[in-house]
């Protein structure tokens, strides 16, 4: 466990970056229940955190000319356990139920996707840019993500002569994540004040514990070595059928698998084995779950190197300042009223201005951080990942080739 100094970058190992990121979680759960903004536009905690820690690592750099970078295998590992967590908890009731739900929000998925990319290119040419950078602040950074923007900034740089793609396409995932971070509370807030919405405290939650808890139920060692047991079996099986999937010529992140697996598991071993203690929907999976998601976000948000915005801030904010108030208005006019104007829809509002324009986890804290204060809504936690994880790269890599050869 160390730190490495290269250069003037300074790496920090795996280990000590995990307990950074509990202490930046801490940082942001404090400063929420200091500042009433923060609650009230349901600002999740890890993202206060965060952005706060990305700021101080800015802030290093612009004085001491020192870039601070994590190693963060334990972050890519958290992720498996809370998407496998999101599955172990689903019911196929519960997604025949969401069933026209999944179909209306696939729609509204694909069909943003292009209005992104129509958004990015017409905006590039009236500043003067090239359609290609309108491209990359599209849907290959936001929707996309890190990952999309990367793997097509290579192809981009060299067919359009973009020769700081990769830097561009990452700037603006960056940056989309901090604003798909920010902006589904206060999206929530919103729709909830002017619809006068709400959810059933009452029920249990599927993701994550309430602000308020009842001793119902025993959290100890024993339920969460339970939970913890049935997530690696998850994940093990998981993990070799997206080996066999690869196989088949499909690539898909792990997390999908794993989330398959789990749903499969979820819904057919309790039936065989109905006393076996299955641990879907307990309050010892909500707390593993909330763990892993809280320690994700915070040390992917304290690891955004900002630094790197700096020589494309004015086209970049420009680009990304629109596609946001894009997101917005589709949100507020489109996608709520057609998910039906009731309080799973403004959950889905706050995922969506999370995964439109950040990443799905950032999505998924969103829709915690909304149902933690307002009550749950199991089947948007259902139904967005699904969305987000099986159809949104497949149909985003089409976009992105159909508009590079206009």
């Amino acid at each position: 466990m160390e730190a490495v100094t290269q250069g003037n970058v300074l790496v920090i190992e795996d280990f000590i970056a995990m307990t950074i990121g509990i202490l930046v979680y801490f940082i942001g759960r404090d400063l929420n229940g200091r500042i009433d903004f923060l609650r009230t536009y349901n600002i999740p905690e890890p993202v206060t955190g965060g952005v706060l820690a990305s700021l101080v690592s800015l802030g290093i750099f612009l004085v001491f000319d020192l870039q601070i970078q994590y190693e963060l295998e334990t972050r890519d590992t958290l992720l498996i356990f809370f998407f496998t967590a999101i599955g172990l908890n689903a019911r196929i009731s519960d997604l025949l139920n969401g069933g026209k739900a999944l179909i209306t929000l696939l729609g509204l998925t694909l069909g943003y996707i292009v209005l992104q990319d129509v958004i990015g290119v017409l905006m590039a040419r009236l500043i003067g840019q090239p359609d290609a950078m309108g491209i990359l602040t599209g849907s290959a950074a936001l929707i996309g993500g890190h990952g999309t923007a990367i793997a097509w900034a290579p192809e981009i740089a060299e067919r359009f002569n973009l020769p700081n793609a990769m830097e561009i396409g990452v700037a603006a995932a960056t940056l989309g994540l901090v604003m798909a971070s920010l902006l589904g509370g206060p999206i929530a807030k919103i729709l909830l004040s002017r619809y006068n919405l709400s959810g059933d405290m009452e029920r249990r939650p599927v993701v994550g514990l309430p602000v308020e808890t009842r001793d119902e139920e025993q959290i100890n060692h024993i339920s969460l070595m339970r939970v913890i047991l049935t997530l690696h079996i998850s994940i093990i099986l998981g993990f070799i059928l997206n080996e066999v999937i690869a196989a088949m010529g499909l690539k898909l992140p792990l997390f999908v698998a794993c989330l398959l697996v789990a749903i499969v598991l979820s819904n057919s071993v309790p039936r065989f084995f109905p006393n076996i203690g299955w641990p879907a929907r307990t309050r010892a999976l909500a707390v593993v779950s909330d763990f892993s998601l809280g320690l994700f976000i915070a040390m992917s948000l304290m690891g955004m190197q900002l630094w790197s915005l700096v020589d494309l801030a004015g086209p970049l904010l420009i680009l990304l300042a629109t596609q946001a108030f894009a997101t917005i208005v589709f949100i507020l006019f489109v996608l709520f009223p057609l998910m039906g104007r009731d309080y799973m829809a403004v959950v889905l509002s706050a995922g969506f201005a999370g995964f439109s324009l950040g990443a799905t986890p950032t999505a998924i804290a969103n829709m915690t951080a909304v149902t933690k204060s307002h009550g749950p809504a199991p089947v948007a936690f259902i139904i967005l990942p699904l969305v987000g994880a099986f159809f949104v790269d497949i149909t985003n890599a089409f976009v992105i080739q159909f508009f590079l050869t206009l």
